[in-house]
């Protein structure tokens, strides 16, 4: 296909304002893209997948052109002739706002001689696979004196463009295609060109992260060839998403949550096959963006080589941690996750490990469309050798199953006092959908409300905890009668700095001790959040705070203006 073609395509598209019409051309450009007798790869077919969305590379390739907007604007500039500098093309950019109208400005290829060394193979006719080949080049150029060679071959590619060419070249190097060409759009329009179901080739895409790939799979081999495409080790896949929710909507749409820390920390995808080498395997791990950051990060590599026996693809989080393995904050994490130099220095200065909550792939089978609890099941099963508890295994994020909304408040308060963010909430039956967010994974919805509530008691910690108060009661003030009635406790939400201090600030009001409960005399008014607010008559209100976590306190009230009863009867109603 000369690359003239997919300039018109992209044209019509781009003047295309509806949705439909936009996949009738999308699928057009996909059924007219190269044919049969092609040989080399990849296919005119794949390529013009990946332009048409601004993409040179695969969306799993880490591979980037690494060429920036000054270099492009040198290389347009050199294209245009000699009264054109790059000053020229900003200002130029300044008036016109995007980098395909200006380029399309300007009349290239009338630079001959010396001049137009890089020029590509000097074709009057652009290809679609010679501006690829060129990209290939340009992006694997690097080194003392690579940027000139970038704009060498970038400007042998403009030399060659006709305006329209130019314009979407530009945009294509710089990643700002903006023809309205989404990835779904593409996916619509590989089910229409090749007749094949839209869902198996969404399945297809999830698998591979390689629309050119699934577009050429659905032209030659049809639906029997998507069905065949699985997982590849080595080959990163986009993560699943979650979304905020409630802990009520969690227990109202399914039997039983499954429930899980969320930790602070970076996402990772470990892939490792063993098949590669005999001194252990390859190894790679990927971001959430899918860069591979394998280098940046040792330790998890070693983890893997001591851990890790057969293939195998997971889905975790990496953590720094303190010299006492306890985790610090996200800022932390980014000190180490893309670190390209002096990583051992910086392994030296802030350590991580790796917590895995899910399992994509082992032993040669693909797990997507297994449950999240047989998922897990198969993860236990690649972190240990059978004989650990689970609560054993070092590495492995353990899941609970349960219908109590008490046993998940305390799960939740457990994460929050060992230092993590607090609670996912999963749908037990849920299978593994790259790159959705979806309402089968939730993260625990921050409070959205909070009450000014008195403290009247409290109880003393346990273990390291033993010397301050932790549990605290809160109460509202009843308008009708003028006592404190209790709504509830809260123990969530609050650090061991922040212990100390709520231990001195309530100490000098004990009014009474029995055990480790302490009655309080009213004087401290708490901040506090909470997910709803239900009836119980565990509480002398008869409500009572489900999930209620502490925010802070309030030194600018008194107790006499602390919330009241009849407040939280109208907030619950």
């Amino acid at each position: 296909m000369e690359f003239a073609t997919f300039a018109d395509r992209a044209a019509a598209i781009e003047a295309e304002p509806a949705d439909l019409e936009i996949i009738e051309h999308v699928r057009d450009l996909l059924e007219d893209a190269g044919g049969s007798e092609e040989s080399s790869e990849p296919r005119t077919i794949e390529i013009v997948a990946r332009f048409v969305q601004g993409r040179v590379f695969p969306a799993w390739d880490s591979t980037t052109l690494d060429i920036g907007p000054s270099a492009c604007y040198a290389a347009i500039a050199r294209a245009a002739g000699q009264n054109v500098d790059s000053d020229d093309v900003e200002d130029r950019l300044a008036d016109v706002g995007e980098i395909g109208e200006v380029a399309a400005s300007y009349e290239f290829g009338g630079q001959q001689g010396l001049d137009a060394f890089g020029a590509g193979n000097g074709s009057d006719d652009l290809t679609v696979r010679e501006v690829y080949d060129d990209l290939v080049d340009l992006a694997a150029t690097e080194g003392e004196g690579s940027e000139d060679r970038k704009i060498d071959i970038l400007f042998g590619l403009f030399n060659q463009c006709s305006s329209d060419e130019a314009r979407y070249l530009a945009r294509l190097v710089l990643s700002e295609m903006r023809i309205g060409v989404g990835e779904g759009t593409v996916r619509d329009a590989i089910a229409a060109a090749f007749d094949v179901p839209e869902e198996r080739v969404e399945r297809a895409l999830q698998v591979s992260n390689d629309y050119g790939e699934v577009a050429q799979v659905a032209r030659e081999k049809g639906l029997e060839g998507l069905d065949a495409m699985d997982l590849e080790v080595g080959r990163p896949v986009q993560a699943m998403l979650a979304q905020a929710g409630t802990v009520t909507d969690a227990l109202e749409e399914w039997e039983e949550v499954a429930v899980e820390w969320k930790y602070d920390g970076a996402r990772i995808q470990l892939h490792h096959d063993p098949a590669d080498n005999s001194s252990g395997g390859e190894i790679r791990v990927f971001s959430r963006n899918m860069e591979d950051v394998t280098d940046a990060l040792p330790e998890v590599v070693e983890y893997a080589e001591e851990t890790l026996e057969g293939p195998a693809i997971l889905d975790g989080e990496v953590v720094a941690v303190d010299d006492a393995g306890e985790p610090l904050p996200f800022q932390e994490v980014l000190k180490r996750f893309r670190r390209k130099h002096d990583v051992e220095k910086a392994r030296e200065d802030v350590a991580v490990r790796p917590v895995f909550f899910d399992c994509l792939h082992a032993d040669g089978e693909d797990l997507l469309e297994e449950p999240l609890t047989t998922r897990h099941e198969r993860l236990e099963g690649v972190l240990t050798d059978g004989e650990d508890r689970p609560e054993d295994v070092d590495g492995l994020s353990l899941l609970w199953l349960t219908d109590d909304p008490d046993e998940i408040e305390s799960i939740d308060a457990e994460a929050l006092e060992s230092g993590h963010e607090g609670i996912m909430l999963k749908n037990p039956e849920s299978t593994y959908s790259p790159g959705r967010r979806g309402k089968n994974w939730r993260k625990r919805k921050p409070d959205v409300e909070t009450l000014d509530c008195v403290v009247t008691g409290a109880e003393w910690g346990e273990g390291r905890r033993a010397t301050f108060l932790g549990t605290f009661e809160l109460s509202v003030r009843n308008e009708s009668t003028g006592e404190l009635e209790t709504v509830g406790k809260v123990a969530t939400g609050i650090t061991d700095e922040k212990l100390a201090e709520l231990t001195e600030l309530l100490e000098p009001h004990i009014a009474a001790e029995e055990g480790q409960e302490v009655e309080i005399e009213p004087a401290v008014v708490f901040e506090v959040g909470y997910e709803e607010i239900q009836s119980s008559p565990t509480y002398s209100s008869g409500y009572a705070l489900r999930f209620p976590r502490f925010v802070a306190v309030r030194d600018d009230k008194e107790t006499v203006d602390a919330d009241t009863l009849e407040r939280v009867e109208r907030l619950q109603s």
